[in-house]
């Protein structure tokens, strides 16, 4: 018994420099030195709060010469839900949602979950330096469960946390960048860096970087429920949708009876909303949005996010309506970028095992 290895719960998790500043500007002084790495479950179609608050970003960073690899996570769907038989037409247009607004298969790697077993298979080790009061203490483990409106937790969705690390690690990625709601995540990725580094490698040689979280300026877009712009809420505009589909989104978006419009995100968060909806379509400042509106009201707001959001996304939405016609070029975008990926993941854990003693031949 006395040698096994076990979690040290009371091993304080180091906040991650999750500031857009000096990991920001260490990215502008050598932007081909760190690997970010980044992605998305493939259970329904991106949206707007997707592009602004992430998608983007993805694309800024692999054209500053970020080494960028953006993970489609099919294993994670099944954390809450059964594997459904649409989930490879899921993927494909999660990869045409990424094609689209710009993630360049010849600059970024697109790879899937389930067709790298290192990745998966790194997540044992990992789990014997975590504790099961660690993992019932993650809030963003809690969110999951609440929005899916479930009564158990699956061993998979408990674990989601140390899956989510196993990426991090075995992809030997430095740079994540999150919504301040994934940090807790990221925080539990360090320690385990830490842990695994201590228990099994040489202080001099530390198999594993401490990766740091990079947390953007992203905004926080609501729906057409008033509440956070979600997959799993069924009330977001997606980033593939018609002209018309967006106007009617748009139209059912709630407001407030004050006829002048004014960017107050604290006091009238519904009409801050279509205010900086447009604004960011726009590039303009959300005060100077609201101030072109003025006594108009709601209904002139609604028309100009509709035409907004239609104008900024018509070419990207031209795109993607051409990239899913081309099923099997998505599919040889996924498959070239889950080749790469096993090579790196399996180099990984190769060095695993041999901290671990586990070589046998």
């Amino acid at each position: 018994m006395s040698s096994m290895i076990r979690p040290n719960p009371t091993e304080p998790i180091g906040v991650p420099d999750a500031g857009a500043g000096p990991l920001e500007a260490a990215l502008m002084r050598r932007p081909g030195q760190p690997r970010a790495l980044t992605g998305d479950r493939p259970t329904g179609p991106l949206h707007l709060g997707h592009y602004f608050g992430t998608l983007a970003n993805r694309v800024r960073l692999q054209d500053l010469g970020v080494d960028v690899l953006v993970l489609v996570a099919d294993y994670q769907t099944i954390i809450d839900r059964d594997s459904p038989e649409s989930l490879p037409r899921d993927v494909e247009e999660l990869v045409a949602d990424y094609l689209a607004v710009g993630v360049d298969p010849g600059k970024a790697t697109i790879f899937a979950h389930s067709q790298v077993p290192a990745l998966n298979q790194l997540m044992l080790p990992l789990l014997s330096l975590v504790s099961v009061a660690e993992l019932s203490r993650n809030p963003t483990v809690k969110d999951e469960v609440a929005a899916a409106g479930i009564d158990a937790i699956s061993g998979l969705m408990f674990s989601y946390p140390v899956h989510q690390a196993a990426d991090i690690l075995c992809c030997r990625a430095t740079v994540i960048p999150v919504g301040r709601d994934q940090l807790p995540h990221v925080e539990l990725t360090r320690s385990l860096a830490r842990r695994f580094n201590r228990r099994y490698c040489d202080p001099s040689a530390p198999l594993f970087a401490v990766p740091e979280a990079l947390l953007g300026e992203a905004p926080a877009l609501l729906g057409a429920d008033g509440q956070k712009m979600s997959k799993s809420r069924r009330n977001a505009i997606a980033i593939g949708a018609t002209a018309d589909e967006t106007a009617r989104l748009v139209a059912g978006m709630r407001t407030d009876p004050q006829r002048l419009i004014t960017y107050d995100p604290a006091a009238r968060p519904e009409v801050s909303n279509l205010v900086l909806l447009a604004a960011l379509c726009l590039d303009r400042p959300p005060e100077q949005v609201a101030d072109a509106v003025g006594d108009a009201g709601s209904a002139a707001l609604k028309r100009l996010v509709t035409d907004a959001v239609n104008e900024r996304f018509a070419p990207i939405r031209a795109r993607r309506a051409a990239l899913v016609e081309d099923r099997a070029y998505l599919r040889e975008v996924l498959r070239a970028g889950s080749a790469r990926v096993r090579v790196l993941a399996d180099e990984t854990l190769a060095r695993v095992h041999e901290r671990m003693h586990a070589v046998y031949s």
